[in-house]
C-alpha cells in the first residue's frame, strides 16, 4: 500500500469508529458473530419504536403491513430479487428451520451438506433427519481453498439418487470461505435436486445477486454485514416452491383476512407470527442506506485488504500456510486463521480478551484449531498491529497448550 493510501484508510476508518457504539475499550474484531448497528440505523430504530408505542393498534392493523412492504421493495432492489419473493424473518437459522420442517422427508431421503456449516444449522437437519429417518450427509471440501470447479466436483462427490436438497453456506462461518453456490444451484438444478443456501454472511459483506444465484431457498442476515438491527434477515423462495414452505407459527396470516393480506400467501403465511416488534425489519432500509452515504463497496474493499495483510502476517507468526489465495475472492471481510495444534482455542480466546481486551472468537474445526478475524469499517490498522502483537505473544504462553 503508498502512504497516500494507508493515510486515507485510517482516516475513513477512524471516522467509522465514531460512528458505531462499540466500547472504545475493546478491540471489537468479531462483527461476524452478531454485527454492530451505526448510531444513525440505530436512531431510526427507535423512532420506529416510537411510532408503534403511539398507537400501537393503528400501527400494527392499519399501517405495518404498506410498511413492510416498502422495506421489502428496499431489500428486494438491494438482492436483486423479487420483493414477493422475499419475507422477514427475525435470523437465517429461522430460515434453515422453516425449509428443514417443511420438506417431506422419508426415510432414505438425504440432505446433502460441507463439512463447513455453522453448528446451529447442522443441529437442525439433523434434529430433522432424527425425525423423519433421512440423512444429513456433510461431503468434504478440503482446505487450502480450491478453484471454484473443484470445489463443485467435491460437492459432488457426496450427491446419490437420495439426494433431496444440497444445503450450503454462501461464507461459511468456521473457515470463512465464499462457496461457490451459483454454480452450485445451476447444476443441482440441471440434476432435479433442491438448493438451500445460509447466507447468514453474505449479505453486505458482498454484492448479492439472487436472481443469477437462483437458489431454491436463500436466508441471509440483515443484522450482521448489512449492519441492520438485531433480530432482521429475510427467506427468499423461488416462486415455483413457495407453496412447500410452511409457516413455523400459524397465526392470522394463514387463510388470512383482509386485514392481514400483503397480496402473496408466500408472505402472508410467514410475515405475520403474532405480536411482535417489527422495527428491527423496518430499519432495513436505513441499513441500506447508510452503506450508500459511506460509499461502503470502498469501505469493504479496504476491509478486504486489510484481512489480506493480516492473513500473511499471522501466517509469518504462527508459521503456519494460509487456507486461501492472498488478493482472491476466496475470503473477504472475515477470514479464519490456522493456529498450531498445541494451542487450545478456548483459552486463547478467553486470554486475548481478560489480557489484552481483544474480542475475537476461537474453535476448533476438523480438530484442529483456528482463530476468526472480522474486519468491518470501524476496525484500523491500528486494531490489526495490537492483535498480531498479541497473538505473538499468546503462542508463548504456557497456560494455552493443550
Amino acid at each position: 500500500m503508498s502512504a497516500n493510501y494507508k493515510t486515507s484508510l485510517h482516516n475513513t476508518h477512524t471516522i467509522m469508529k465514531h460512528l458505531f457504539l462499540l466500547d472504545p475499550k475493546i478491540i471489537f474484531l468479531n462483527h461476524g458473530s452478531f454485527g454492530a448497528t451505526p448510531k444513525p440505523v440505530l436512531e431510526t430504530y427507535q423512532d420506529w419504536q416510537r411510532q408503534l408505542e403511539t398507537q400501537p393498534v393503528r400501527f400494527l392493523s392499519r399501517e405495518l403491513n404498506e410498511h413492510l412492504s416498502h422495506a421489502r421493495q428496499v431489500l428486494g432492489t438491494f438482492l436483486n430479487a423479487d420483493a414477493d419473493d422475499l419475507v422477514f424473518i427475525p435470523n437465517a437459522t429461522y430460515g434453515v428451520n422453516t425449509v428443514a420442517r417443511s420438506l417431506k422427508l422419508t426415510p432414505g431421503d438425504e440432505i446433502l451438506a460441507s463439512n463447513h456449516e455453522y453448528g446451529a444449522c447442522d443441529r437442525t437437519w439433523k434434529f430433522i433427519c432424527q425425525k423423519t429417518g433421512a440423512k444429513y450427509i456433510k461431503q468434504s471440501v478440503d482446505l487450502p481453498v480450491r478453484e471454484p470447479e473443484e470445489i463443485v466436483d467435491q460437492i459432488w462427490a457426496g450427491v446419490s439418487d437420495q439426494t433431496q436438497l444440497i444445503f450450503l453456506s454462501h461464507i461459511t462461518s468456521p473457515t470463512a470461505i465464499t462457496l461457490p453456490v451459483e454454480h452450485i444451484c445451476a447444476r443441482a438444478r440441471n440434476d432435479g435436486i433442491l438448493t438451500m443456501i445460509d447466507g447468514a454472511h453474505a449479505p453486505g459483506q458482498i454484492d448479492l445477486n439472487l436472481q443469477a444465484i437462483a437458489a431454491d431457498f436463500y436466508t441471509g442476515n440483515c443484522h450482521k454485514w448489512m449492519m441492520a438491527p438485531k433480530g432482521s434477515a429475510f427467506l427468499h423462495s423461488r416462486r415455483e416452491y413457495q407453496h412447500l414452505l410452511e409457516p413455523l407459527v400459524v397465526s392470522w396470516g394463514w387463510q388470512a383476512e383482509e386485514t392481514y393480506k400483503s397480496g402473496s400467501e408466500f408472505i402472508d403465511h410467514h410475515q405475520w407470527v403474532g405480536t411482535h416488534d417489527p422495527a428491527a425489519y423496518l430499519s432495513v432500509p436505513a441499513a441500506i442506506k447508510f452503506q450508500q452515504d459511506y460509499n461502503w463497496k470502498k469501505v469493504r474493499q479496504s476491509c478486504q485488504e486489510l484481512v489480506g495483510y493480516t492473513i500473511q502476517m499471522a501466517s509469518q507468526i504462527t508459521d503456519l500456510p494460509p487456507i486461501y489465495t492472498i488478493g482472491s475472492d476466496s475470503y473477504h471481510q472475515m477470514a479464519a486463521l490456522p493456529l498450531p495444534k498445541s494451542i487450545d482455542p478456548l483459552s486463547l480466546k478467553t486470554w486475548l480478551y481478560e489480557e489484552e481486551q481483544i474480542e475475537i472468537p476461537c474453535h476448533n474445526w476438523e480438530e484442529a484449531p483456528f482463530i476468526r478475524i472480522s474486519v468491518q469499517g470501524y476496525n484500523t490498522q491500528e486494531d490489526v498491529e495490537t492483535f498480531l502483537t498479541a497473538l505473538k505473544q499468546a503462542l508463548t504462553q504456557p497456560g494455552l497448550r493443550n
